[in-house]
């Protein structure tokens, strides 16, 4: 997941580096890609959080992007991303071209989408290159019993194809491990073949929520599904604004 960021303090971040080890298409356009932070043992961050990546140009301005980390913590220096090639975009086509073995600048961990009271079922709401930071949270909270017992959680996924259903085995382990974990992928534009959900992802967040209390929702993607959402959540079922967790990446 990308967003632009914006430098708007002058004190100096601590650059670290850190090499590539595996690239792989996870759509025609969808990139993801593994690091390995050098001069470190262990790369800290919690599940959510994005790093800044630092990259010149041609002309000798430095581009940066924010990117979302797409895996929890390891124990060891290591982390994932996902994002999309855009046309024209520097920074995304620079990392969907990188090589194994060559290295990218960054600074971080940075950022506040994270868990909040996890002793409550949630909803995990994403769209697009969104599953980065809920796949860190997904990982996180089903590496270890306690850390998910006697709750429930969903997991929503919206996308236009199936083509373009980011780590669909991998939730599908997870569920398939885990009862109290229920993952539902939906299509907007899929064809006659496809036999799971469709529409839009709203459409069966209402109907898992509206019947529970005391949930938790968090919300990635582009600003109108999130919108959406949260309309939906607080204005039509009345949710405290408190029990809603999102960030937007357009």
């Amino acid at each position: 997941m990308e967003t632009q960021v914006q430098e708007r303090t002058s004190i100096e971040r601590r650059l670290l580096s850190a090499e590539l080890t595996k690239s792989v298409w996870l759509s025609p356009q969808t990139r993801h890609l593994e690091f390995r932070v050098a001069g470190v043992d262990d790369f800290l961050f919690i599940p959510g959080q994005f790093i800044s990546i630092k990259q010149p140009k041609p002309d000798g301005r430095v581009h940066t992007r924010a990117y979302s980390i797409a895996s929890a913590p390891r124990g060891d220096a290591t982390f994932d991303i996902c994002l999309n090639r855009i046309k024209d975009g520097f920074l995304s086509n620079w990392l969907c071209d990188l090589e194994v073995g060559a290295s990218i600048t960054f600074h971080g961990p940075h950022g506040l989408f994270a868990m909040r009271e996890r002793k409550t079922d949630a909803i995990f709401i994403a769209t697009g290159t969104g599953i980065a930071p809920i796949r860190s949270m997904i990982q996180w909270l089903f590496a270890e019993t306690e850390r998910n017992r006697a709750h429930e959680f969903w997991l929503v996924f919206g996308t236009r194809y199936e083509s373009s259903i980011y780590y669909r085995d991998e939730f599908e382990e997870i569920e398939w491990r885990n009862p109290n974990f229920h993952y539902i992928p939906t299509l907007s534009r899929c064809g006659d073949g496809w036999a799971g959900c469709r529409g839009y992802v709203q459409d069966h967040v209402r109907q898992i929520v509206a019947a529970r209390a005391n949930m938790q929702a968090y919300i990635c993607g582009l600003h109108q599904m999130v919108n959406a959402n949260r309309q939906l959540l607080t204005e039509e079922l009345g949710w405290d604004t408190k029990r809603i967790v999102f960030e937007r990446y357009d």
